[in-house]
C-alpha cells in the first residue's frame, strides 16, 4: 500500500493520477471517464474530508475540484491539499460571479472551468496545466534583484530564501526573468504562460498580485514588477546589465 504523501504513480512514470472531487456524480462521472480515455489514472472523491483523505494517501499529479461541496468548500480543501505541497488544481465552479472564481485563484488553484463546460475543454486545459508543471528541458539558472530561479527543480529564492510559489506564479516569475525592461500585456502573458489564446484576463491580474506579494520589498509599490499603464507588466530590475541566465550574456526579449 502507498504510504500517505508518497509520489503517485506519474510522478514516477506512469499514467499522471488526476484526483476528481465533485458532489454530482453525473459530473463526476462524466468527467473522469473523458479523463480515463485521454490517458490518465483517475481517483475520485465525492466530498471535502474524502477528498483530503485520498490526496493524502495516494498524491495526485492534479486535482479537478468543485467549488461547492458538502461539509468543507472547494476553497477550504485547496488550502489544505496546497499546505502539503504543490499540487496542480483546476477549480470547477457553477457560479457566474468573479469574486469566486478570483478567490480560487488567491487560494493557489492554478485554474478554474465554470460549469456548465465541454468536458474535451477540461480535459485540454489539464493537459496544459500538467504540461507546465514537468520541469523544464533547461537547467540554465535565472536571476536578478536578489530573485534566483532554476526551472529544473522549480526552485525559486529571493536573497537566498525559497520562495513558496504556485505552477503559474513560478512560470510567470520565470518569464518576467527571461524579458527584463519589455512591457507584456495582459493577452500576451495569459498566451505566453498559460499557454491560451482566450480566456479570463482576470487570472493573469490575480496572479501578479499574488506574485508582488511575494518578491516585492513593499506589494503596495511594486519596484521589480510595474505597471504599464494602458499595455500591462514589465520587469525592471534596477540593476545595472541586463539580468537572464546566470553565466550567461543573457537573452533577449524577443
Amino acid at each position: 500500500m502507498q504510504q500517505p504523501n508518497e509520489p503517485s504513480a506519474g510522478s514516477a512514470g506512469g499514467a499522471p493520477r488526476i484526483l476528481v472531487v465533485d458532489d454530482d456524480p453525473t459530473v463526476a462521472e462524466v468527467v473522469a471517464g473523458y479523463l480515463d480515455r485521454a490517458g490518465y489514472a483517475v481517483d475520485r472523491a465525492d466530498d471535502g474530508p474524502s477528498a483530503l483523505t485520498r490526496a493524502a494517501a495516494r498524491r495526485p499529479d492534479l486535482v479537478v475540484l468543485d467549488l461547492m461541496l458538502p461539509g468543507m468548500d472547494g476553497l477550504e480543501v485547496c488550502r489544505r491539499i496546497r499546505g502539503h505541497g504543490p499540487v496542480p488544481v483546476i477549480m470547477l465552479t457553477a457560479r457566474g460571479d468573479e469574486d469566486d472564481r478570483i478567490l480560487g485563484l488567491e487560494v493557489g488553484a492554478d485554474d478554474y472551468v465554470t460549469k456548465p463546460f465541454s468536458p474535451r475543454e477540461l480535459v485540454l486545459r489539464v493537459e496544459s496545466v500538467l504540461r507546465r508543471s514537468r520541469p523544464a528541458v533547461t537547467g540554465d539558472r535565472l536571476g536578478a534583484a536578489g530573485l534566483t530561479v532554476e526551472p529544473t527543480a522549480r526552485r525559486a529564492t529571493k536573497n537566498g530564501t525559497e520562495l513558496a510559489l504556485t505552477l503559474r506564479e513560478f512560470d510567470l516569475l520565470s518569464f518576467f526573468l527571461r524579458h527584463p525592461g519589455r512591457a507584456f500585456g495582459r493577452e500576451d502573458l495569459m498566451r505566453e504562460v498559460w499557454g491560451w489564446d482566450f480566456g479570463d484576463l482576470s487570472t493573469v491580474t490575480v496572479h501578479v498580485r499574488r506574485l508582488r506579494g511575494k518578491v516585492e520589498d513593499d506589494p503596495a509599490r511594486p519596484r521589480l514588477i510595474q505597471t504599464v499603464w494602458g499595455v500591462g507588466y514589465r520587469f525592471e530590475p534596477g540593476e545595472p546589465g541586463e539580468p537572464g541566465r546566470l553565466g550567461e550574456s543573457g537573452e533577449r526579449g524577443d
